[in-house]
């Protein structure tokens, strides 16, 4: 390999070091600076075009136009799928786009998909996913009562916070998925995800414990912002304020 070759290889990863790139999700290594080789008697393919750039202004457009049409959650999930106006898209492996039963009562939305999501394209499979599903079933509820989402579809490279822009990308399909699941009850994990779904700007121990309203288009609906299991797993002795948060989840799901 060249000299050159050398130093463009290295400045290349330290590129992807500083975008938070941590690990490859293709099956065979490729190399970017090799020339392409020719074909003789064959027409020259044509160029690919690098993914479209779109705006958040110009994503909003799209949604709105387009989500409309999507009457069931797997309409949804194909129109996210094509959506190129969040830039979380280009550095992810898998769309995470749900996990649960989508007749469930319960609807839970929590900030961003991790490694483990990513790889096997559900949200919440992860550590802190294993510790929230064991918070459920100590009220009853399984992978058939609960429906679970993140309010960006995509993981953020290393793990990064998602930015206001990526989240505005996919709020109208997150709306749009919270009016075609009509959950009975919502629930908010961790502050990042109550800011973004209620605009709040209080911190997670103010807004936590306590019922608020989300506006969908078929009605309130009433709403709990709790503890994110991430960080319960960091921090256990806040598990009994998730437990009284879960206690107020069991209460409202038996209520006709």
């Amino acid at each position: 390999m060249a000299t050159w070759e050398i130093a463009d290889a290295r400045a290349l990863l330290n590129w992807y070091a500083a975008m938070g790139v941590d690990e490859s999700i293709g099956d065979e290594p490729i190399n970017s600076f090799a020339p392409p080789t020719p074909e003789f008697g064959k027409a020259k393919p044509a160029p690919r075009q690098a993914a479209p750039k779109c705006t958040v202004a110009e994503a909003i457009s799209f949604d709105r136009g387009s989500i409309a049409e999507a009457v069931t959650l797997a309409a949804l999930k194909t129109l996210v799928s094509q959506f190129d106006g969040c830039g979380l898209k280009r550095t992810a492996k898998s769309l995470c786009f749900s996990r649960g039963s989508e007749q469930a009562h319960l609807m839970l939305i929590g900030e961003a998909p991790g490694r483990d999501e990513d790889l096997q394209g559900k949200p919440f499979v992860g550590r802190a996913g294993q510790m929230l599903d064991r918070m459920l079933a100590a009220i009853g509820l399984d992978e058939t009562h609960f429906y679970i989402t993140n309010t960006v579809y995509w993981r953020p490279p290393g793990n990064r916070t998602p930015t206001p822009e990526e989240i505005e990308a996919c709020a109208p399909f997150l709306a749009r998925q919270i009016e075609l699941l009509k959950p009975q009850v919502l629930v908010l994990l961790g502050g990042a995800a109550a800011k973004s779904i209620l605009g709040a700007s209080e911190g997670i121990m103010r807004l936590r414990g306590k019922w608020l309203s989300y506006p969908s288009a078929a009605g309130d609906i009433p709403t709990l912002a709790t503890l994110h299991p991430a960080y319960l797993l960091r921090n256990t002795a806040d598990k009994r304020l998730a437990w009284r948060d879960l206690l107020l989840v069991k209460k409202a799901l038996e209520t006709p």
